[in-house]
């Protein structure tokens, strides 16, 4: 007779056995997490790493190259050693290329960026303009080796979106996988950029997707380490910004930094309104002047490049000034100063449409803005402060947080950006605060209001945003007496002036039917001057409810599985 103890452990191997090679079957054969995907995963988040790595090794070579330095992280040191006129006009030069190059290549002569990559999440199942997409890489290639002052992460999210919209037309990827190689691709972008293979990983859905769906993460985690190794591969295993060790009073010091918090909001919110306020000045003068639109980014080139001769910190990227500031080495007034130049030169690079993304702008504001701060609360509570550096460091989280919109990731990227994990309740205290004001000021981050300004209402959710991706035409029917819907009644309809042209959305149609409480809406197609409207056929409220509780269902089984 067998032994119990014995029979036990080989009925459970054999049920191992079975239970591995059924999960072996499910990986392969089902599912967006089978091993294929997982395969594809791995090969955008290496193509997404090796296109972050090439990006900003060609800015620094092209950079050093029209700057006349070798060392391009003390270009704004160096840059003070140069002819004033070669300051003025490297960034002249580049903006005439940008210009030409954004006025034959892009339909609104914009550079696209991370607010692309969002609306094409929610709205465009993954996928942006591949000929958009590679002219607005190359602009803003153009704009920071020539004096833009933005910054390269939002380039290369946008240029890891262009790769995995590719990926996604060759393997005609549904909606689903289509958004979930699109967030792979940004993860893998932003963990090669900063070294932070978590905060990439979560950035991507925080931003990008903006859920946290299961089905989503263990693809988004692989691609997201994949871009950490090709960094490291060329960087090594180091922090972008080396911090002075600090003694955190944390207790006694939690009041300044919830009052850091409001001031972090606040500071993040003015960078926010210069930008678009300085966007819609450049607007108008565009629109009321015979200037050419090629010409817009040459005059901000001119604008950049005055500033430059006069404040050289503006140039680029910033983080020679960045590192100046979490060390200690800017003084008060400095920092006040530069914290203004900045936004200014910021908001003239934008407006321009000259390329490049606001995060590392926002990381020198805030980290000037968390100095200033923290050398005048020192200065007057000196026996229950720390370190001045630690407020620059919450400083800098504080407003990028707000500016993304993006607290978790946000946080987690400064710590992965300065190795500094001890002094994590003083950052996460003050990201949160900033945050909150913040997204309470504008719509939510910037890149959503971004959107709103172009009338995508991604902000509000899917309730909001999905109106706009439903068509009339895919939901019309022909005229049908027997439905109420007959000819006669639509003609009387059309009369009063309630009718939809075939292109339209939900977001037109629903506002209609809730003003006229009629149960249908005609269809027409303008049949050009001198000829009546042809009528096609007429929507009926029922169908549109159909369609909108379905695209909400579908959008939550996504979210929640």
């Amino acid at each position: 007779m067998a032994h119990p103890l014995g029979s036990f452990l080989a009925d459970s191997a054999r049920q191992a056995g079975r239970a591995c090679r059924g999960g072996w079957k499910v990986l392969l054969t089902q599912g967006p997490s089978k091993f294929q995907f997982w395969l594809i995963a791995l090969l955008i988040g290496t193509a997404s790493g090796f296109a972050a790595l090439t990006f900003r090794r060609g800015i620094e070579w092209f950079q050093g190259f029209v700057y006349r330095t070798e060392n391009i992280n003390r270009l704004h040191s160096f840059a003070e050693t140069l002819p004033w006129y070669w300051i003025l006009i490297v960034p002249i030069l580049g903006g005439l290329v940008v210009g030409l190059l954004l006025d034959r290549f892009s339909d609104d002569a914009r550079a696209q960026g991370p607010a692309d990559v969002i609306a094409a999440a929610a709205l465009n199942n993954g996928r942006l303009s591949l000929r958009e997409g590679f002219a607005s890489i190359a602009a803003s290639f153009v704009t920071l080796s020539t004096g833009g002052s933005t910054g390269r992460e939002g380039p290369v999210v946008h240029f890891a979106g262009v790769i995995s919209t590719w990926v996604s037309q060759k393997i005609q990827a549904n909606g689903i996988t289509g958004r979930d190689l699109l967030g792979c691709a940004v993860a893998a972008a932003v963990s090669a950029s900063f070294n932070a293979p978590i905060a990439g990983a979560l950035f991507a859905l925080e931003v990008v997707l903006r859920h946290f769906a299961v089905h989503a993460f263990a693809p988004i985690v692989i691609a997201s380490v994949a871009g950490t190794v090709i960094s490291r591969l060329e960087f090594g295993n180091v922090t972008e910004f080396m911090l002075p060790m600090s003694v955190t009073a944390f207790y006694q010091e939690l009041p300044a930094f919830l009052l850091l918090g409001g001031v972090c909001g606040f500071v993040a919110v003015a960078l926010m309104w210069t930008i678009f306020w300085a966007e819609d000045m450049a607007h108008q003068i565009m629109t009321h002047s015979p200037l050419k639109r090629w010409m817009r980014p040459v005059i901000s080139g001119a604008m950049l490049g005055l500033l430059a001769i006069f404040f050289p910190h503006i140039i680029g990227v910033g983080y020679e000034t960045t590192s100046a500031a979490l060390s200690g080495e800017i003084l008060l007034h400095e920092a006040i100063v530069f914290v203004a130049l900045k936004i200014i030169a910021v908001a003239i690079t934008m407006a321009g449409r000259m390329g490049g993304g606001v995060f590392s702008p926002a990381l020198m504001v805030g980290a000037l803005t968390g100095l200033a701060f923290g050398l005048i609360a020192t200065s007057i509570f000196p026996e229950v402060s720390g370190s001045h550096t630690l407020y620059a460091l919450a400083g800098m989280g504080g407003v990028a947080a707000a500016v993304l919109g993006a607290p978790i990731s946000t946080t987690l990227i400064v710590f992965e950006l300065t190795g500094d994990w001890q002094t994590g309740l003083a950052v996460m205290v003050t990201v949160s605060i900033s945050t909150a004001l913040g997204s309470r000021l504008v719509d939510r981050s910037f890149f959503l209001t971004q959107l709103e300004r172009r009338g995508l209402h991604v902000a509000a959710g899917p309730q909001a945003y999905l109106l706009g991706t439903r068509s009339v035409s895919s939901m019309m029917r022909e005229v049908e007496a027997d439905k109420g819907a007959t000819e006669e009644a639509c003609w009387a309809l059309i009369e009063q002036n309630v009718y939809a042209s075939p292109n339209a959305t939900l977001e037109t149609l629903m506002p209609m039917f809730e003003n006229t409480s009629t149960a249908f809406i005609p269809v027409i197609q303008m049949r050009g001057e001198g000829a009546g409207p042809e009528l096609l056929g007429a929507v009926h409220h029922v169908d549109a409810l159909k369609a909108y509780n379905k695209a909400l269902a579908e959008t939550a089984a996504e979210e929640h599985s």
